[in-house]
């Protein structure tokens, strides 16, 4: 059986992940699509999160502490009939019936000072740190590599994954000047492609250009050059067997769910994130 899991939190989603992958342990012959929302903490961020799961209905499970968030998005869950389910509400309402107090609404609290917390900030800094293909000599302390021609949102995506506590690293591919060897000799990190469509990239490029007041025409955004430049890209992919995703269509969201899905599988972990 296929479901879609929309995990939809005010935080990083790290609890929902942990909860929904202890639930969906205790069942046999289900595929998980799991697609993570994380840090939903506006009525219009909403709008935008719900028209994706319109695309792919199935069971949310929530974190917002924001009570107008809340109400909205089970009253649009209750129009579309989509099943929606609050993750921590029993062991909160029990806590609270216990201890004589009302749980603080307070976004990603249990993430202030616990170890999961430094985990991240270490990835955070790590990945600063070797972004745009600085400090190659350390890659082989990174989880993951991420490869690709310029304007590919390397650097956004490895900043994303790092807030999800895995260290990145990232390398532009540049036919002219090939990546330091060591990279086909890596053992830890995984190390993905990043690839798009020539028109895409060409749009991108032109408008990095123009608002930096540069010559909106060059080889960096020529149809050939470009075209060939991809080219270069995925036959170093394929030559190394690296994973390859194409982010033509994706969000930055997106584009790292799949990474930890490939890094999930890895690890022998089969669900399917996307």
């Amino acid at each position: 059986m296929r479901l879609h899991v929309h995990l939809l939190s005010d935080s990083t989603g790290e609890t929902l992940e942990n909860v929904v992958k202890a639930g969906l342990a205790q069942f046999d012959g289900v595929e998980a699509i799991k697609h993570f929302w994380p840090m939903v903490r506006s009525e219009g961020h909403l709008d935008r999160v719900m028209v994706e799961i319109g695309k792919n209905p199935g069971l949310i499970v929530f974190t917002l502490a924001n009570s107008d968030v809340r109400r909205k998005l089970e009253a649009r869950c209750r129009a579309a009939g989509i099943p929606a389910v609050a993750a921590l509400d029993p062991v909160t309402d029990a806590l609270s019936r216990l201890l004589g107090q009302i749980a603080s609404a307070r976004p990603g609290r249990q993430h202030n000072l616990d170890a999961a917390y430094f985990a991240r900030v270490d990835a955070i800094q790590w990945t600063i740190a070797h972004d745009d293909g600085i400090a190659a000599e350390n890659w082989e302390e990174a989880d993951i590599l991420l490869a690709g021609v310029s304007r590919t949102s390397k650097t956004p995506t490895s900043i994303y994954l790092a807030n999800r506590g895995y260290k990145t690293a990232n390398i532009p591919i540049v036919p002219v000047s090939p990546p330091p060897a060591h990279i086909h000799r890596l053992q830890h990190p995984l190390v993905v492609g990043l690839t798009t469509s020539p028109d895409r990239l060409i749009a991108i490029r032109r408008n990095r250009l123009l608002s930096l007041n540069q010559a909106p025409e060059t080889d960096y955004v020529d149809q050939e050059a470009v075209a060939a430049e991809l080219s270069y890209a995925r036959r170093m992919f394929a030559d190394n067997g690296w994973p390859v995703i194409d982010v033509t269509r994706r969000s930055i969201e997106e584009t790292a769910a799949a990474i930890i899905n490939l890094v999930n599988e890895r690890r022998g972990e089969t669900s399917v994130t996307a």
